[in-house]
């Protein structure tokens, strides 16, 4: 495996807890309804389909769901942004053409992947020695003289790497690169073609093994081995990744799901961000305009917050007069105080600081319908899925100036755009009734952003979660708590 060769073993303890604290059992049906409340199934309220439920006719969709619900990282944390990125990732699309005509996959996806692995930069190097991850592709020592057949030797690239930082800190730039092309000649890694090419090959074992173009990719980065195991835990042989990690959770499949946990975001959602860097890719070539749009949206916030909800789009309620309208014409309804029926309590300091603006509090304990029914469909699987319940909203709707009283009292709120003054955005208190319900949680809110549905920040005290405005979660969960859905 190129990127990994073996996990870390207290990353696999810690994750195999959080999979085996949630597991239960592998039976489950194939389109579960949203939970109901304990005791209350067919005593009125209503069974609802779930729609973030794995469907097989959903493939196509919930991949381009997954793609851009796992983007906001590479966005976030490109070098030097991600139109640089983009910039230097597609010089190499002459040999990553010819990479991928050798390993037989899509071009696009090879692209994809040095994007993700280097941001296109052919001297990049993971931490620590030079054993570790290096070049366009980032392919660990072991890997490439073992199975790959590439010519490392990692003492002489050790020594030379050396020389080159000590030229490039004396300004010698001629003799920088003349050190760098020798290196390239004892570390294949570094040779951007030879990287493509062992790259190609490694491409070619894998697909040959598993006999699907996106199964060789995420064994690019969680090693074959490893994928081996998720796929015989499973139980059903090279199945599209998008069924096998959509279809693994804590209740069904339990045992592909602890494996996968067990590997982290790093191995499990590689594919999607392969997916992703493609789309980055694309737009570079085909709408510019987009990407360095969606650039700044991206890092206007430490979620993807501001590209479900840009200011430019979105309606904000600036003053408590156009909250009150928006009360008035059923653009907000009520936050239910239903625990019973929610999973959620709503905390009593909601919407405490009204009385300073001279409005009652109840103006502030709110959501847009579609915010609501994501709440209760959190609160619902949390809650089926710990056993216990409930998860404490703290914060809901808002407007301006109630925002700007938050940051003269306590100065953590934000001062710029907040998706709170939409109602498209609630709080929920990092204060769990147990561990098991704080997994359950985790568990629902990375699926749910793995699907666009929502984008969520952990804060100091609570987990900031922003709806999509077309999440997909249904409007008739408003029932449940007596809303008549819009």
């Amino acid at each position: 495996m190129p990127r990994l060769t073996l996990v870390v073993a207290a990353a696999v303890l810690v994750a195999a807890l959080v999979a085996g604290v949630l597991a239960r059992s592998d039976s489950q049906p194939d389109v579960p309804p949203v939970p109901t409340p304990p005791g209350k199934a067919g005593e009125g309220v209503e069974s609802v389909a779930d729609p973030f439920a794995w469907a097989p006719s959903r493939a196509q969709e919930f991949s381009q769901r997954a793609a851009a619900g796992n983007a906001h990282v590479l966005y976030a944390l490109s070098p030097g942004g991600v139109v640089a990125s983009a910039a230097r990732t597609a010089r190499w699309r002459p040999l990553v053409d010819r990479a991928a005509a050798q390993a037989g996959v899509d071009p696009n996806a090879l692209e994809g992947l040095v994007f993700l692995e280097s941001a296109g930069r052919e001297d990049a190097r993971a931490p620590g020695s030079l054993d570790s991850a290096v070049g366009l592709t980032q392919i660990l020592a072991e890997t490439g003289q073992h199975l790959l057949g590439m010519r490392i030797d990692v003492a002489a690239s050790t020594r030379l790497t050396k020389q080159i930082a000590k030229a490039e800190r004396k300004g010698r730039a001629a003799r920088a690169n003349r050190l760098r092309r020798a290196r390239a000649k004892v570390d294949d890694r570094f040779d951007p073609a030879k990287a493509l090419a062992a790259t190609a090959r490694y491409l070619t074992i894998a697909r040959r093994h598993f006999g699907r173009e996106d199964l060789a990719f995420v064994s690019y980065h969680m090693g074959i081995g490893n994928l081996d195991g998720v796929l015989r835990d499973y139980g059903a042989g090279a199945m599209p990744y998008v069924q096998v990690y959509f279809d693994s959770t804590p209740t069904r499949r339990a045992a592909a799901y602890r494996r996968l946990a067990a590997f982290g975001d790093d191995s499990s959602n590689y594919w999607w961000k392969i997916l992703a860097a493609e789309q980055i890719m694309r737009l570079y070539r085909d709408d510019r305009p987009e990407l360095v749009r969606l650039a700044a949206l991206h890092a206007a916030k430490a979620s993807a917050e501001e590209v479900l909800h840009p200011l430019d789009r979105t309606q904000a309620f600036v003053v408590p007069a156009q909250l009150r309208h928006a009360w008035d014409t059923h653009e907000i309804v009520a936050f239910p105080q239903n625990e019973a029926v929610t999973g959620l309590r709503r905390d009593p300091r909601m919407g405490e600081l009204a009385k300073r603006l001279r409005q009652p509090p109840g103006l502030y304990r709110g959501l847009r319908p579609e915010a609501l029914a994501m709440a209760l469909y959190i609160g619902a699987q949390v809650r089926a899925l710990s056993g216990q319940a409930p998860l404490i909203v703290t914060s809901t709707v808002r407007d301006g100036s109630y925002q700007a009283q938050l940051i003269r009292h306590n100065g953590e709120a934000t001062r710029a755009f907040s998706l709170h003054t939409t109602g498209w955005a609630f709080d929920i208190e990092r204060r769990y009734v147990s561990r098991r319900q704080a997994l359950a949680f985790q568990f629902v809110l990375d699926r749910l952003r793995s699907l666009n549905a929502i984008a969520w920040v952990r804060e100091p005290d609570a987990i900031h979660v922003t709806v999509a405005e077309h999440s997909g979660v249904p409007l008739d969960l408003l029932r449940r708590v007596n809303i008549t859905p819009p």
